[in-house]
């Protein structure tokens, strides 16, 4: 079966939260500048608002960049609280 979105490399959680009306060229610089990392490296970059109801995908396949949002009309997503800027989550946890 076709996907269209492969499974990321990695996938990182920024724990602060950004604005989400950036794009794909804001959150790329956000990915290079504070996470420290490239953009198309294959990992997927998932970030959320002061909220906690939206997340927003950041994710290089080969060709281009996928964008995708995420909004929950009830509740909020659980995010980590560590200490640093990214937090590596699992393939399981990513499914």
């Amino acid at each position: 079966m076709s996907v269209l979105i492969s499974r990321p490399g990695q996938i990182w959680l920024s724990v602060a939260p950004v604005d989400l009306r950036r794009g794909i060229d804001g959150l790329s610089a956000q990915v290079a500048q504070t996470l420290g990392q490239k953009p198309c490296n294959g990992s997927a970059f998932v970030f959320r608002n002061a909220a906690g109801n939206r997340i927003k995908v950041l994710l290089w396949d080969g060709n281009g960049v996928w964008l995708c949002q995420r909004r929950l009309h009830q509740g909020h997503f659980i995010w980590p609280t560590s200490g640093e800027r990214r937090f590596s989550i699992t393939q399981a946890q990513w499914e």
